[in-house]
């Protein structure tokens, strides 16, 4: 695949943390600032334009690495205020997207996890995952890690003009399968899946099968959301690339950043019976548990 031109912009951050609301999750982890995939599709674009920065296809092409991640998160773990809170990575900016393999800065941030015994959630579309297999297992064996690897379709034209920059389907399938084996709980995160493109139930099922076939803990679906800045961006990229779904699109959405609730519900229960139907079920025996959490030795009040 051609590499399209790509700035990366070294700068030194203030904080690593970030305080999240009306998410799963309390905290997020970021060690980049932009995303070489430059998925069409992107939540993050609508961020970006409320920033006032590019949404269009202008972003993913500067990459901000943020050098002294590590030793600033380091800092914030060690405070006495810390309550080894869960940290997603991932949320706003893939941690194994190729900058990684130079600059390291998601291992950095994992170890930093592990020292401080923080419960880590990571999601990523990144084969390079494996790399770090030593420190997850290490930081598995401390704290609970959940490893969501993204796979909303197998069909490799959906992916392709949909996720320029990522790696094919099969080569994440094979890095579950190498978290899987080592003991990391992992699965598949089908998401976004996208409107008569890759709802299909079939296509579905191909990626529920798969997900079994590589060891998957979970395999978890969610539907496409188009916000501000996102929308406009990956309608155009729909124009080009399935101009007869324009009209349907514009009539599932209305003027929402969301689809109607009955089709994320019929998708959920698709998704649900095709879990059942390839009897993929949670395996917790088979990861790794994490140990007990070392207790505070208390002295006794004096009488």
């Amino acid at each position: 695949m051609r590499r399209e031109p790509l700035t990366l912009v070294e700068k030194e951050c203030r904080t690593a943390l970030n305080r999240v609301r009306g998410m799963p999750f309390d905290w997020s982890l970021n060690p980049y600032t932009g995303c070489e995939h430059r998925c069409t599709f992107c939540y993050v674009r609508a961020f970006e334009q409320r920033a006032d920065r590019p949404s269009d296809d202008r972003y993913g092409r500067t990459v901000l690495v943020k050098t002294n991640v590590g030793a600033v998160l380091r800092g914030e773990l060690g405070r006495r205020s810390w309550k080894r809170e869960p940290v997603a990575i991932g949320s706003a900016t893939d941690p194994y997207q190729p900058a990684e393999g130079r600059y390291r800065l998601t291992r950095g941030c994992l170890e930093a996890l592990h020292d401080h015994r923080t419960p880590t959630h990571i999601t990523t579309r990144g084969p390079m995952i494996v790399r770090d297999l030593d420190v997850l297992v290490a930081l598995s064996r401390r704290v609970r890690v959940t490893v969501c690897v993204s796979v909303p379709s197998l069909d490799p034209e959906v992916v392709r003009r949909t996720e320029p920059g990522t790696a094919p389907p099969l080569p994440r399938l094979r890095a579950l399968r190498a978290l899987v084996d080592a003991g990391v709980r992992a699965g598949v995160l089908m998401a976004p899946i996208l409107p008569g493109i890759s709802d299909d139930p079939r296509a579905l099922g191909e990626v529920v099968r798969a997900a079994r076939d590589a060891g998957a803990a979970f395999a978890g679906v969610g539907a496409l959301r188009l916000a501000p800045g996102t929308r406009e961006h990956f309608m155009e990229h729909l124009a080009a690339d399935w101009p007869e779904m324009v009209g349907e699109y514009r009539r599932l959405f209305g003027g929402r950043a969301g689809l109607p609730a009955a089709y994320t519900a019929g998708l959920q229960e698709t998704v649900a019976k095709l879990r059942e139907q390839v009897r993929m079920a949670d395996r917790p025996a088979t990861y790794i548990t994490p140990e007990p959490q070392p207790e505070q030795l208390r002295l006794p009040m004096a009488s």
